[in-house]
């Protein structure tokens, strides 16, 4: 597998991606930031690595499963295997500007902002 390839299906793993949703924050793990990697190897092997809003959010192996249909779905991988990442801690600094954007749309109030605010993190650095 060339590296053309490579970058379409991560392309078509992250498009895909954008339909699993946090079950706490309805808002898609990609926008949260919650996709920490994708690797995909030369024998067509994915990897992704995942994590949760929080370590004690009781539906990660559905989150996992899920992520997992997900690449099946996208891509001919001959080997799929996600791992759940509960010691990266996810903050809402992980968030791309969409799902920051989303957040404030569904949400009334700006969670970067005020996240910053309450950790004592300069505006300037989060916005």
């Amino acid at each position: 597998m060339n590296e053309k390839e490579k970058v379409e299906w991560k392309k078509k793993i992250i498009q895909g991606l954008h339909e699993v949703y946090d079950p706490e924050i309805p808002i898609d793990i990609v926008n949260l930031g919650l996709v920490y990697q994708i690797d995909i190897s030369d024998d067509g092997d994915v990897y992704v690595r995942i994590g949760a809003t929080t370590p004690a959010c009781p539906v990660t192996e559905d989150l996992q499963y899920t992520v997992e249909q997900v690449v099946k779905e996208s891509v001919p991988a001959k080997s799929i295997r996600v791992e759940l990442d509960l010691d990266t801690e996810w903050t809402p600094l992980m968030m791309t500007e969409e799902g920051r954007k989303e957040f404030i749309r569904k949400f009334g109030y700006d969670i970067v902002k005020r996240w910053a605010e309450r950790m004592g993190i300069e505006e300037q650095k989060v916005t």
